[in-house]
């Protein structure tokens, strides 16, 4: 029997959070969550809480201000989250990729406003990379 993918979803907003959460759950997926305020200022053991859960895929959202959120995404990259497949979204997709260096491992950048379809797409073509899955 294949486990359920576990996704992990990291923004900023409540209402993102629980929208994206609703329609990942309706498509099949355990859904977790947290702030990215809780991971910056250390209420979320990011690592822990990605290994607890076990999670497939992470949903991460890259909110202004874009180089203090960059910085602290790349650090995670570096450390906690090493070898998750991750899908990224932000309001601005152009500061983003302006700062992304060409090493980063990064499976998808969507742009706000974005289609739960599209997000779904981009989940589900990196769920083969999971370590995890």
């Amino acid at each position: 029997m294949s486990k359920t993918p576990v996704v992990a979803i990291i923004n900023t907003s409540p209402d993102t959070v629980e929208l994206l959460g609703i329609y990942f759950e309706e498509q099949g997926f355990v859904v977790v969550s947290g702030f990215t305020y809780d991971v910056r200022d250390g209420a979320l053991d990011l690592g822990r809480f990605l290994s607890q859960h076990q999670v497939d895929v992470i949903i991460y959202d890259i909110a202004p201000p874009y180089q203090r959120n960059w910085r602290l995404f790349e650090h995670l990259r570096e450390t906690v989250m090493r070898g998750y497949p991750c899908v990224l979204t932000s309001t601005n997709i152009g500061a983003v990729r302006a700062m992304i260096s060409p090493d980063i491992d990064i499976h998808e950048i969507l742009e706000k406003p974005h289609s739960l379809k599209s997000i779904l797409e981009a989940v589900r073509s990196v769920l083969p990379r999971s370590p995890h899955a």
